[in-house]
């Protein structure tokens, strides 16, 4: 045997040797209880359970400073915010503030000024390098404005700029506009993260007209493999609810209402927008807080027929006599 075969079967042995430590210091060995807590202050592991301190003196990575609320944490951190898929370069690049002050937040000469505004403009420049750089900044950029709008969480961003990213990489960008690319991507995030959005909302705040939407979410799902599951209507409810000031108990019957009639199979090929506010409409009925069907279709923004059909279905499996 070699020499650098026998030191790297030395590394090997002191590195299982390292993992077997590491795996007897998740247990206690005086009563065997995995209950093991870390003091950050003493730097010791203790058994929650009998008290033994398993493992002492340990290295602290964290900071060296203490923060108590999250102004203070962030003042003190030296350290960049962390990498995100909503910009293009993924925030790793610097940015320069609009703001015309300095470090001590003090107003900067009308010289400094104009400096400042020709660094900005080449600053911006030089952050995309080419073409295809640009238009990723322009379709995320589309992306956090639309889920601006709809009010969807920062989590949703995020899977959105994912998809964009990955119909990029496979050239499925070629003969579409970036727009529709870049809606169907967040209205599969939406689906993805359980905020579901219609159609129609995401066709509010879109550029781009409703089926091209459709079309082009259904052709990214395909050749990305996104298993998409149907929409539950009850995703809905709250949502619709609170825009028409519903109480919580017309909430809870519609949710009753939904998964009654569901179990008798009527949900198969239904629109889960127009079920949801069917629902809706039945149970502000049966509480006596009564919405007309104008009012819960402008909501759900499906049409009074529709409202009108589920609701009769529903209210026949549900042995009710309107």
């Amino acid at each position: 045997m070699t020499r650098p075969t026998r030191q790297r079967e030395r590394e090997r042995e002191e590195s299982d040797a390292e993992q077997d430590e590491r795996s007897d210091a998740a247990a206690c060995p005086e009563c065997s209880s995995e209950e093991i807590i870390k003091d950050g202050d003493r730097g010791e592991l203790i058994c929650d359970d009998c008290g033994l301190v398993v493992e002492e003196d340990q290295i602290d990575p964290g900071p060296e400073w203490r923060a108590f609320n999250h102004s203070e944490r962030q003042s003190k951190s030296r350290v960049g915010a962390p990498t995100t898929q909503t910009m293009h370069d993924k925030g790793l690049t610097t940015q320069i503030d609009w703001k015309d002050k300095d470090a001590y937040g003090r107003s900067i000469s009308s010289k400094k000024r104009s400096q400042m505004h020709r660094l900005r403009k080449w600053q911006e420049r030089i952050r995309t390098k080419d073409a295809g750089e640009r238009n990723l900044q322009f379709a995320l950029s589309e992306i956090d404005r639309m889920a601006s709008a709809l009010g969807v969480p920062r989590s949703v961003r995020e899977v959105a700029s994912v998809i964009y990213r990955r119909a990029l990489d496979d050239d499925l960008i070629r003969g579409r506009s970036i727009e529709g690319v870049a809606t169907a991507a967040l209205y599969a995030a939406c689906r993805k993260e359980g905020i579901p959005r219609s159609l129609e909302e995401i066709g509010e705040v879109s550029r781009v007209e409703r089926k091209e939407i459709g079309r082009t979410y259904r052709y990214i799902s395909q050749e990305l493999g996104l298993e998409m599951e149907p929409v539950d209507p009850t995703k809905y409810v709250p949502r619709f609810c609170s825009e028409l000031e519903l109480p919580e108990e017309v909430q809870t019957k519609a949710h009753e209402i939904i998964e009654t009639t569901a179990e008798k199979g009527l949900l198969s090929g239904k629109s889960p927008t127009g079920y949801a506010a069917a629902a809706i409409y039945a149970a502000s009925l049966l509480c006596n807080e009564k919405k007309t069907q104008r009012e819960v279709a402008d909501v759900a923004q499906v049409t009074e027929v529709t409202i009108r059909n589920r609701y009769q279905e529903q209210i026949e499996a549900l042995g009710i006599h309107s």
